[in-house]
């Protein structure tokens, strides 16, 4: 099988995507990863992060000709809403040479494609990114009943939450608002390593920002409809995800 190229955009302190990535593409795809400076994950730096270093570290990616890129940043993605993140991939399209994946994108759409009408939300952010994701999932036509963070700006702080901890905020934040699904957001929080456990114990899908990326980029990358290894079993417990 011919090896393709899967272009990783991801912020300079984020430290869970590519090991996400790398544990789960199948053996013809290889990762490979350029960096946006963000020294912290509050909105000062992520708005100086989209405005002077996206573009540059995607044309980065360019000279090793990917077939994809992921965009892998949840909260930038939805900071300027829709329209601003649909314009941005659209530039990082352009400086790269390939299709893009906006994770908040790959969000949106694996919401949909789950029929899903509510969401609850858990992040690893403080309000002012936590606050736009779920704008923007409203402004979808989504109900979130409760939408928490952790209120972390530390990406190393956030990468070094164990799995168990993600499980146990989500099954509490879930208990103080219930919806038809989860949403586990943030690129470098190891919510794909907690996603079957907090299915198994809610019984309702689990969607991650990782895990929804990897998806979409496989799929444009093989033309097929499978699932990530690691990804097919938080569809609610016992349940079996296909897509």
């Amino acid at each position: 099988m011919t090896t393709r190229r899967l272009g990783l955009l991801l912020p300079s302190s984020g430290t869970v995507q590519e090991v996400d990535f790398y544990r789960r593409v199948p053996s013809h795809v290889t990762v490979h990863s350029a960096r946006m400076r963000l020294p912290a994950t509050t909105e000062a730096d992520e708005a100086r992060m989209l405005d002077v270093h996206v573009l540059p570290a995607a044309a980065d990616l360019a000279t090793m000709r990917p077939d994809v890129v992921v965009f892998s940043c949840t909260s930038a993605g939805a900071l300027r809403g829709r329209d601003y993140e649909a314009r941005l991939c659209g530039q990082i399209g352009e400086a790269a040479g390939a299709p893009v994946v906006s994770t908040m994108q790959a969000v949106r759409d694996e919401l949909a494609r789950l029929r899903v009408r509510s969401v609850a939300v858990v992040t690893p952010y403080p309000e002012a990114l936590t606050g736009p994701i779920r704008t923007g999932l409203e402004a979808d036509g989504l109900t979130v009943p409760v939408a928490a963070g952790l209120g972390l700006t530390d990406s190393l702080e956030i990468a070094a939450i164990p799995p168990d901890a993600i499980v146990r905020f989500a099954v509490e934040t879930f208990r103080r608002g219930p919806a038809d699904a989860v949403l586990v957001a943030c690129c470098t929080f190891r919510g794909f390593d907690a996603r079957e456990s907090i299915a198994a114990q809610l019984g309702v899908p689990v969607v991650t920002s990782n895990q929804a990326a990897l998806g979409a980029a496989l799929r444009l990358l093989d033309g097929t409809h499978r699932a990530p290894h690691g990804a097919g079993r938080a569809e609610g417990a016992g349940a079996t995800l296909s897509d």
